[in-house]
């Protein structure tokens, strides 16, 4: 039961640090200092994807899922539980590459309204 719960938290965690690496560049608007942390985050995701690595998350959640006497799964995060649902057919090497560039051109459209907005914060304060 423990190991299961462990799984599915690993899960939550996996969803939301994609989530920060799609769209974390926006936490730049309130708090400047979080691009210090969330480049280096999107950075990695576009890696992982372009690279081919595996997230160090997706082990560690099939070896609680198989400790708690359920099976793992092969390929990774995205391909097991985002995939299904966006591109049934599955993950391919373009599709990774579709994904990384993606990340890149959300982050890059983020990075530019956030520097915008600080220019216009700047300026509007003199």
């Amino acid at each position: 039961m423990l190991y299961k719960l462990g799984a599915e938290i690993i899960v939550v965690l996996h969803l939301a640090f994609i989530l920060f690496i799609i769209f974390g560049g926006l936490l730049a608007l309130r708090w400047p200092r979080a691009s210090w942390v969330h480049l280096p985050c999107a950075l990695y995701g576009v890696l992982i994807e372009w690279v081919g690595w595996v997230c160090p998350l997706t082990p560690w959640e099939n070896a609680l899922r198989e400790r708690a006497g359920g099976e793992g799964y092969e390929g990774d995060f995205i391909e097991h539980y985002l995939l299904p649902i966006i591109y049934p057919s599955g993950l391919t090497p373009t599709v990774q590459l579709v994904l990384g560039a993606l990340v890149i051109v959300v982050n890059v459209a983020i990075y530019a309204f956030v520097i915008w907005k600080w220019r216009k914060d700047k300026t509007s304060q003199t």
